[in-house]
């Protein structure tokens, strides 16, 4: 069923509204059987109704998973990124078994051989730079130089094309070597433009990116297919809709480095800001690509430099938290819903986050590991919030450890709704028995 004729003349309220009535009502899915069809509406509303400050009838559970569900079905982590037979097997096997509320996409993890053709250089991931069996690990450098903010403020895209991406992928070296495409005016200055497209070496990686995207193409596929196999048979639905990064993060992670971005902290301030106000449109406009009328309408933000131990709380208001709000307003004002993953702690920032500027019940906040207690403080009747349940010990703890962790959780946060239960940080590590005992007591505790 397709978006209401009417949808641009609603308000941002009623936008957000029709987009959770499509997706629990699961517009464009068809079920395996009916039992999956009952348990897929049940699940989204449990959600549907925390994402809004409700009550539900229990509370929902999710697990942020990273590589667990491959070494449960006895494969390795490369195993996820290398062989998509093997991607899908696991994942619908760590789903059935555990049934949580809401299924986690294959798309999580990307194809290990397209970034191989490509020379990908920001990241190290299994059996390319770290062990097989070991998650993905950042590889951080300054991409983009101290002294190359006017050029990305002047075009960004030209910046990319023509300076980052021959940086951070080795295949695209040679693109350094184009000229501007804004150079392509007029009869007499095309087959200038075009000269470099007939050199060999600028073949090459044109090359290279067509079998990136055939590659990236049957990926997509075969994700759909594992995606859809769990949410048709099983009755979960995926709550990750579409993805973005807050502009700030978008230079202090991809392009700056860390360490680099905290010594412009003090001596490029302006620039840090311009360029934090320049990605704007573009954050604004990136969980798009990933949403379809009738799918969760969220978009997940990974926070990583506005965390307390990166930012002061004055740094954090002026240099994170304005163009980072310009993102999230754009988006509750068509019906999206900013689903906000606190890496880390935002003990400090508790204040800053609950804005007067931004509508209650209209985002998500998911932490790492923020105090629970002072975030019911804050955000309960403001905004959905949930986290801080350890995934150390799903692998580390006992099961009576995992279920008193649990229900204390629970008792601390439950309140009047709007909280859901789910570990503060992504799963690679857990023992079966206590991830059955933090899925099944959250079920069987988290009723009002």
């Amino acid at each position: 069923m397709p978006k209401p004729e009417n949808f641009d003349k609603l308000t941002p309220d009623q936008k957000r509204q029709a987009r959770l009535e499509a997706w629990v009502n699961h517009e464009g899915i068809e079920f395996t059987d009916p039992a999956a069809e009952k348990g897929y509406k049940e699940r989204a509303q449990l959600f549907a109704d925390v994402f809004q400050m409700k009550k539900p009838k229990r509370l929902p559970v999710a697990i942020a998973t990273g590589f667990f569900p491959f070494l449960y079905a006895g494969y390795s982590c490369k195993d996820a990124m290398y062989d998509t037979d093997k991607l899908g097997k696991a994942m619908k096997k760590f789903h059935a078994d555990f049934m949580p509320d809401t299924a986690a996409s294959a798309g999580l993890y990307v194809p290990g051989k397209v970034l191989e053709i490509l020379d990908y250089k920001l990241y190290h991931w299994p059996g390319h730079g770290v062990p097989e069996n070991t998650s993905y690990q950042c590889a951080e450098a300054e991409f983009m130089k101290p002294d190359e903010y006017q050029a990305y403020l002047d075009d960004p895209t030209d910046f990319f094309i023509r300076t980052y991406l021959p940086r951070v992928m080795g295949a695209l070296e040679p693109w350094k070597e184009l000229p501007p495409f804004t150079d392509l005016l007029e009869l007499p200055f095309i087959p200038w433009g075009m000269l470099p497209f007939g050199l060999p070496h600028i073949q090459e990686t044109l090359k290279k990116l067509m079998e990136a995207g055939r590659l990236s193409l049957e990926f997509a596929g075969k994700i759909e297919e594992i995606d859809n196999d769990i949410i048709t048979s099983l009755g979960l639905p995926k709550y990750q809709g579409g993805f973005s990064k807050a502009p700030y993060d978008v230079i202090a992670d991809t392009m700056r480095g860390t360490r680099a971005i905290m010594l412009d902290t003090f001596r490029k301030r302006k620039e840090i800001m311009a360029a934090a106000e320049r990605n704007i449109p573009f954050m604004t406009r990136m969980p798009y690509g990933a949403y379809s009328w009738g799918g969760p309408p969220t978009a997940f933000f990974p926070l990583h430099k506005g965390a307390d131990g990166f930012l002061s709380p004055k740094d954090f208001k002026e240099l994170y938290w304005p163009s980072f709000k310009a993102v999230m307003l754009n988006l509750i004002k068509d019906g999206m819903i900013p689903f906000l993953f606190v890496e880390g702690s935002y003990n400090q920032r508790l204040d800053i986050i609950t804005d007067p500027d931004i509508p209650a019940g209209s985002t998500i906040w998911y932490f790492d590991k923020t105090d629970m207690a002072e975030v019911r403080k804050h955000l309960q009747g403001y905004a959905c919030f949930a986290g801080n349940f350890p995934s150390s010990l799903l692998a580390a703890g006992t099961v009576d450890q995992v279920k008193d962790g649990v229900k204390k959780l629970i008792d601390t946060c439950a309140g009047d709704g709007g909280y859901y239960v789910v570990n503060g940080a992504v799963l690679d590590e857990a023992t079966p028995e206590n991830l059955h005992a933090y899925v099944d007591t959250a079920k069987e505790y988290g009723v009002y």
